[in-house]
């Protein structure tokens, strides 16, 4: 991209990813579909250039000469800074302190600094952009899982792995929602209902952004994820790091698990088309005959015999092989029986296991 003011960067006051959580506000100025694929968690997007204002620069630049992409791009930022001033800035005070990056700390992010710094605030430009943080992120999803100590809540499909999570966390623990994170419930009919999955980018920096969190003298609860959440991968040093924990086991009967998955998955319950469609693409595993009868189930709206029918000839199957071979027990888990997943019996299992886990690491 080229650069659209004379001043040098070595002129700007610039910081480096260390000093991200210090400023008042983070701002990204990249287009919005660059912000989309990914970001720093937290930040705001200003763009000084729209993604049809970007396409529109770069090519004059190609193709015409890059004084003429100068020029252009000098126009179009001025005026959406402008705007950002008269808008979304316009009731910050004199001590606010942003700190302003693009793509690769270049021209975009010095733009609005310069501008906000020649006006009085305390603005910074990120040193390397959006670069520099990425590759921040990545070195430290390599060693930093291994910092902290997990327990991994383990139990079948239905077991309100995720529910108890919400719960812990509300009693103090420090919880990793994967799940959560990657919106998506980590099997073939887990997609949240109008809420697309994040960028693998994005999902890495959210870990990212949690795991700096933690305090390393607590253990964190995660659940007994596989390598896959949906269509995004787990970090591999996460997933060693959480294999080679202590478990939290749950053990709910059928009727529990049954009744709290029509609650989760009260959405398909409207729409049996879309339920059907996705049962179609276990034909290639379970063969034609028995996804036939569950879709015969769905037709008959017998939540209660597809649902049950669903976890002992599926999920039970394929959830346990894959504990015995990535979860593997030891005398040191802990496992805990309830037939009670309602919000009042999941907080007294989440202190249950809260106490029990506090008098076995003493």
């Amino acid at each position: 991209m080229p650069p659209y003011f004379s001043e040098s960067r070595a002129s700007l006051s610039v910081a480096t990813v260390s000093d991200l959580q210090s400023f008042d506000e983070v701002i990204d100025v990249r287009s919005p579909g660059e912000f989309a694929e990914d970001h720093f968690p937290g930040a705001i997007n200003l763009p000084v250039l729209n993604d049809a204002e970007r396409k529109q620069v770069g090519t004059l630049y190609k193709q015409v000469s890059s004084f003429d992409a100068k020029k252009l791009g000098a126009a179009l930022v001025s005026r959406n800074i402008a705007q950002h001033l008269e808008g979304y800035l316009a009731d910050k005070p004199k001590s606010y302190r942003p700190l302003v990056y693009c793509w690769r700390g270049g021209s975009r992010s010095g733009s609005l600094t310069h501008v906000l710094q020649k006006i009085g605030f305390s603005a910074m430009q990120l040193d390397g952009g959006y670069k520099a943080y990425r590759r921040h992120v990545i070195a430290e999803l390599t060693h930093l899982p291994a910092q902290l100590t997990y327990r991994v809540v383990c139990g079948p499909t239905g077991s309100g792995k995720s529910r108890l999570l919400q719960t812990l966390a509300d009693e103090g623990a420090q919880v990793l929602d994967l799940e959560a994170l990657a919106a998506h419930r980590g099997s073939l009919l887990g997609a949240l209902p109008g809420q697309p999955q994040p960028s693998q980018k994005y999902f890495e920096s959210a870990i990212w952004r949690d795991l700096t969190r933690c305090d390393t003298t607590r253990p964190v609860f995660v659940e007994s994820e596989s390598k896959k959440i949906g269509a995004l991968r787990v970090p591999d040093a996460l997933l060693t790091a959480m294999r080679a924990s202590h478990c939290i086991r749950l053990e709910v009967p059928m009727s529990a698990r049954v009744q709290l998955l029509i609650e989760d998955y009260a959405h398909f319950l409207r729409d049996p088309d879309a339920i059907n469609n996705q049962l179609a693409h276990l034909i290639a595993l379970r063969g034609n005959d028995t996804v036939t009868a569950w879709q015969t189930l769905v037709n008959q709206q017998a939540w209660d015999s597809l649902v049950a029918s669903l976890l002992e000839q599926h999920y039970d199957p394929a959830y346990f092989k894959s504990l015995s071979q990535n979860y593997v027990s030891t005398p040191t888990d802990l496992s805990f029986d309830t037939a009670d997943l309602s919000s009042e019996g999941l907080s007294r299992l989440a202190r249950d296991i809260l106490a029990a886990d506090a008098q076995q690491s003493r």
